[in-house]
């Protein structure tokens, strides 16, 4: 890597592995050798509300909070995270965005709409956007919460970091009855980015 600092924002919803992506991020860029801050928001995830975590590495890092503009990847779990993250993006950034739809309160009590081709709309102010039905994938895996793993895949090839160290941080942290799924799910995510 050419560049000092790495910042890596991870935004979803409850229930959707957010939190264990950045965990393997995290553990990732220990085993290479970085410095390490992460940061995790979890407001009401247990209820499917917004879950967002920072992942900072490089040679020195001083604070776990990446200011506005300064995200190099923004790895969204669900469209509509997706936009309300994107200021966060900097100019030439890459954003990767699972193609779910998940309505918060607002939508399913009829108050507010879900907007209609949020991420192709992204796409458009990014160029660097790659969507996909990272679910789906997952499900051809063997379970449908290896979607974070499928992303982790997809992150891992837009980082350039060694496959072999996140195999390892997945290997290490997944538990052993998830394992093969999960494995296959990150090997699915790498294969996105060949």
């Amino acid at each position: 890597m050419t560049q000092t600092v790495r910042n890596i924002l991870i935004v979803g919803v409850g229930g959707q592995g957010t939190l264990m992506t950045s965990r393997i991020l995290a553990r990732v860029a220990v085993n290479m050798g970085y410095d390490v801050k992460a940061t995790e928001v979890h407001g009401m995830a247990q209820r499917g509300g917004s879950v967002v975590s920072e992942v900072r590495y490089g040679e020195k890092i001083h604070s776990p909070v990446i200011k506005k503009g300064d995200v190099d990847v923004l790895l969204a779990f669900e469209k509509l995270e997706a936009a309300r993250w994107i200021s966060y993006q900097k100019p030439g950034g890459k954003v990767i965005i699972n193609d779910v739809r998940v309505d918060p309160l607002p939508v399913m009590t009829g108050k507010a709409k879900y907007p209609n081709d949020i991420a192709q709309h992204i796409a458009e102010l990014i160029p660097d956007t790659t969507i996909v039905d990272a679910t789906e994938l997952a499900v051809e895996c063997g379970s449908a919460k290896a979607a974070n793993v499928v992303l982790v895949g997809m992150l891992a090839g837009a980082l350039d970091i060694p496959g072999e160290e996140v195999e390892k941080a997945v290997r290490e942290m997944v538990p052993a009855k998830a394992l093969d799924t999960n494995i296959k799910a990150y090997r699915r995510g790498v294969d996105l980015c060949k």
